[in-house]
């Protein structure tokens, strides 16, 4: 396909991945961002995903999500793919697209991709990531780590994944936690190359609060 093709097939979509690890408001800020940008998103829930989008964050299907992103900007940006289907277009390599989040991500899903296993979609797709040398974030969340999940992250790291802790910082003197979301989510974002005026920026002047 000639370069002018590609510019008229559009932008390269970008695989969301939401497992069960806790951190569903960073899940669903993302998915607001890259929606707002109007980013062509193809989501992926994993079951304990769903669990963890209704205890933190009070949706517990996929007609509350779009119902809280915005149903006409949701289905204009977003492709959902069943977490259970490993013969969907996320588990190819032959399909182009611009890299792949996973937010949270679960220490056993970390697991899995560091050891290849590919057993869901969400797996698989992070697999296609590593093995066609594309971009693939991992956003964990968890507090301690033992041995094992730090060996793992190793792993992931030097297979090629970029690991972004979900760990806000507070430099900036957040005062909501919608704030410290931002934080993680301008993060994302940035590693994604995707140009966002989400959070504030070292040096910026502080926002106003009422």
């Amino acid at each position: 396909m000639s370069a002018r093709a590609l510019d008229r097939a559009g932008p390269l979509p970008v695989v969301v991945a939401i497992t069960g690890a806790s951190g569903a408001p960073y899940a669903v800020r993302l998915l607001d961002a890259l929606v707002a940008l109007q980013v062509p998103t193809w989501l992926i829930v994993s079951s304990h995903g769903w669990r963890l989008l209704q205890t933190e964050s009070a949706l517990p299907n996929l007609a509350a999500l779009r119902t809280h992103v915005g149903a006409d900007a949701f289905d204009a940006c977003v492709t959902v793919f069943d977490d259970n289907d490993r013969g969907a277009k996320p588990a190819s390599g032959s399909v182009r697209t611009a890299g792949m989040v996973v937010c949270p991500c679960s220490m056993g899903t970390v697991s899995a991709i560091a050891h290849g296993t590919s057993r869901s979609l969400v797996e698989r797709a992070a697999d296609v990531m590593l093995k066609e040398r594309r971009r693939l974030i991992l956003v964990p969340r968890e507090t301690p780590l033992s041995l094992i999940h730090l060996e793992n992250l190793t792993q992931v790291t030097r297979a090629g994944a970029t690991v972004i802790p979900a760990a806000p910082g507070f430099y900036h003197a957040p005062t909501t936690i919608a704030e410290l979301v931002d934080f993680m989510v301008a993060r994302i974002l940035d590693h994604l190359d995707i140009a966002h005026t989400v959070g504030r920026r070292w040096g910026d002047a502080p926002a106003e609060h009422a």
